[in-house]
């Protein structure tokens, strides 16, 4: 019997692998760091590892696949990119599943261009949750050294980075999320930030939590917009797959 893969990464992934265990559908997950396969259910397989393009082709030529299913990150564009590219090429459908959206707070940007110019507008403390893959990018900023907290996911890898960069190791916040309201206050607080940048990641990132915390604390919230995609609902996602079952094509 052919499987399902799943690449996962998000909340939404686990759930969907935990939905797979839970209803007998033969999977296999791919995540790309250790602490996201740790946290899949049994009954799944997992596989671990940040795969390109032609990788992932490998994966699904070599694999006993009928369905892939993307669940990555709402920001993951270029994973996402890669994941279609690969489907197209092997023959096999994909189905996005797209997070639920949350209403914006505070000011929005397109990208993280737009946002580094507006900084740049000012002098003002920054607290950026962007997360890693956003560091780089905002030394950018005019004295990002001096300015920008940084709150990422712990780790030595991250560390050195944030080190090579020139960023003040006092001024980084490690810790796991996500975050409740007063958590994100005490971190707004600690930094004394007058701005805090995030992603509009939807309740299960913890969106809300921050849009709160930065009003309470009376300061400026710049959201980084998620790119335009098109996709299903989780929910939707789960009858795709009850139907396949049913189709005996899973």
């Amino acid at each position: 019997m052919s499987k399902l893969l799943i690449f996962g990464g998000t909340t939404e992934g686990r759930e969907l692998a935990e939905f797979c265990a839970a209803n007998s559908i033969p999977a296999d997950v791919s995540s790309a760091t250790d602490q996201g396969a740790a946290l899949l259910p049994e009954h799944v397989g997992v596989l671990r590892g940040r795969r390109s393009a032609d990788e992932i082709l490998e994966l699904l030529q070599t694999g006993d696949y009928s369905r892939v299913i993307d669940a990555t990150h709402p920001y993951a564009s270029e994973v996402t990119q890669n994941i279609q590219l690969a489907c197209h090429t092997a023959g096999i459908p994909c189905d996005r599943l797209i997070r639920k959206p949350e209403p914006v707070a505070g000011e929005a940007v397109q990208s993280l261009s737009e946002m580094i110019d507006l900084l740049n507008t000012n002098n003002d403390s920054i607290l950026s949750t962007l997360g890693s893959k956003s560091v780089e990018a905002l030394t950018a900023v005019r004295g990002y050294s001096e300015r920008i907290w940084l709150r990422l996911l712990p780790s030595d890898t991250i560390r050195n980075t944030c080190s090579r960069l020139g960023y003040d190791p006092e001024k980084i916040i490690l810790a796991n999320g996500p975050f409740d309201i007063d958590e994100n206050i005490l971190h707004i607080r600690r930094s004394k930030a007058a701005i805090l940048l995030t992603k509009e990641s939807g309740a299960v990132g913890g969106y809300p939590e921050k849009a709160a915390a930065a009003a309470q604390c009376g300061i400026r919230m710049i959201t980084l917009c998620r790119p335009p995609e098109s996709g299903y609902s989780f929910d939707e996602i789960t009858k795709i797959i009850l139907q396949l079952k049913r189709n005996h094509l899973i």
